[in-house]
């Protein structure tokens, strides 16, 4: 488990400064340390497009967050010093927030539920970003989000009562919370251990293996078991920086990067699985809230939902054939 760092926290620069007809490097950035199996899987998609484009395009990885969080990244990327970056769904909300389309509250019951529509919206999604100017090369799953907290969280109240954190920047949680009576404390994700250690903030939504790998998970007692929200990883690139590759060299890298990401979506699954045991194992008490109690969290959700397209913040088509995928909910 400890190897396993989620594609929530993974960020990176992407650096491309030779002319058409060199070699391209791409410097990629990354809070994953060396040596993790994400790592690995990147070094040997790297490898092969190294190898598919005669050594025209080149990866150098730079591992353990030098590169800084979601706004740094998007800074640099701004003043051409960065080009792209892999991010969670939230992270790219400020280029396009319809790519929070598969991490709605509660859209989700399963797993069978997510591999049906993501075989539909991933290309959608893809293609709705590249119109704003990013090229998503990699989609995949971080898991499962349920709500943990150092105080116990049987119902909504108690949640209301807690210190809740929300990742700084993420506007589409923030109207969920806003809809759900929660007034939520925003943090950039290195700044949420220290914030459960200090006691200014006591619940979070997080992935098992989130929890784990940022060590969150030894200042947490309960967990509610009630997926709360999908989370996906994405590499994306700005377009206008892919674009100085070869068309022909773009098309390898599109496709084997988007190898590795499926690759680590199949890791992610089973290690949150695991993780999830793993944190039971451990001691941290599962809550199951009464039915009547989660049906309230779905109807609030799902106003939330509403307020989010009517403000645009979720582009309606997309949601649509979303829901038209889904058993009625």
């Amino acid at each position: 488990m400890k190897k396993i760092i989620p594609l929530i926290v993974l960020l990176f620069g992407v650096s491309i400064t030779a002319p058409d007809g060199y070699a391209a490097r791409l410097k990629i950035a990354t809070l994953a340390p060396a040596g993790t199996t994400w790592m690995k899987e990147m070094k040997k998609g790297a490898k092969v497009i190294k190898q598919r484009t005669s050594g025209r395009v080149k990866f150098k990885f730079y591992p353990g967050g030098v590169m800084g969080n979601d706004q740094s990244v998007h800074r640099k990327i701004r003043i051409n010093q960065l080009q792209g970056g892999a991010f969670s769904s939230s992270g790219l909300t400020a280029i396009d927030p319809s790519i929070q389309v598969l991490s709605l509250p509660m859209l989700f019951n399963n797993f069978d539920e997510v591999d049906k529509v993501r075989k539909v919206i991933d290309d959608r999604i893809k293609q709705h970003v590249e119109e704003k100017g990013f090229v998503i090369l990699g989609i995949s799953e971080g898991g499962f989000a349920r709500i943990m907290s150092s105080k116990p969280v049987h119902n909504l109240q108690q949640i209301r009562d807690s210190k809740v954190w929300i990742p700084e920047g993420d506007t589409l949680v923030e109207e969920t919370y806003r809809m759900l009576g929660i007034s939520p404390i925003p943090l950039p994700l290195s700044d949420v251990f220290t914030g459960l250690q200090t006691g200014l903030i006591e619940t979070i939504a997080s992935t098992s293996t989130g929890a784990i790998a940022f060590q969150w998970h030894s200042k947490l007692k309960y967990m509610v078991d009630t997926p709360v929200m999908y989370i996906i990883g994405v590499l994306a690139v700005s377009k206008k920086a892919f674009d100085k590759i070869k068309p022909q060299d773009q098309q390898i890298v599109r496709e084997e990067m988007d190898k590795v990401f499926k690759v680590l979506g199949k890791i992610n699954r089973k290690d949150n699985l695991g993780a999830t045991a793993a944190l039971e194992k451990q001691g941290m008490h599962v809550i199951t809230p009464p039915a009547a109690e989660t049906q309230k969290w779905r109807e609030l959700s799902q106003q939330a939902i509403r307020n989010m397209v009517e403000k645009g913040l979720i582009d309606k088509a997309l949601l649509d054939e979303v829901m038209s995928l889904l058993p009625p909910r």
